[in-house]
Parts: C-alpha cells; structure tokens; sequence
C-alpha cells in the first residue's frame, strides 16, 4: 500500500500575512476564552460545554464591545479554535 502526500507552499503578500497573524490571534483569544469556560463548567456541574452552547457563547461574545474585534477574521477559524 502507497501513501501519498502533497505540500502545499503559499506565499503571502504583507496584507495577507498581516490577516494570518491577525487570525491566529483571535483564534488563540477564543481557544484559551472556552477552555476557561469549560473547566469551569466541568468544576461546577460535573460537565463541560457541547459544541452548540459554545457557538452560541461566541455569537453573544462577538456582539460585546469590548470584543467586537473578533468581527475582522473568519468565522470558520473561530469556530474550529474551540
């Protein structure tokens, strides 16, 4: 049996690096945000949080001003942080 494998090689212009770490940042926000949230759960209730609360979670914390910069990246990256 064979196994192949591609490589993949971008090279990004300074707009688009810039939007690279500007998504990674976000994404390391909300990874660390609902992983305190779930241990909390987890210490309080004895569970932690399914994938449908914490996507409401981050619907409810993009529309707070204090953490309306997350509107500036992809959604998609957002959700698959957590």
């Amino acid at each position: 049996m064979s196994h192949k494998a591609y490589k993949f090689r971008i090279y990004p212009n300074k707009d688009q690096q810039a939007l690279i770490h500007q998504t990674h940042g976000h994404c390391r926000f909300v990874y660390n945000y609902f992983l305190e949230r779930w241990n909390t759960s987890y210490e309080e209730e004895g569970k932690g949080l399914n994938r449908s609360i914490m996507s409401k979670m981050l619907t409810k914390l993009k529309k707070q001003d204090d953490t309306a910069w997350l509107r500036n990246v992809d959604s998609v990256a957002l959700q698959a942080s957590y």
